[in-house]
């Protein structure tokens, strides 16, 4: 098994936690939209 194609020589150099990654990615993009929705609201109004 010197063969370097081999996935089980591979050591997981950074392990993670896909859950969190996923979570925080969708809560980061959650409150981003919702920011952009609050101030093009907020503009809307004074801009009447």
């Amino acid at each position: 098994m010197s063969d370097s194609k081999h996935p089980e020589l591979h050591v997981n150099e950074e392990p993670r936690n896909d859950f969190i990654d996923v979570a925080v990615g969708m809560a980061v993009t959650t409150i981003g939209f919702l920011l952009i929705a609050v101030l093009a609201t907020i503009l809307s109004l004074l801009l009447r």
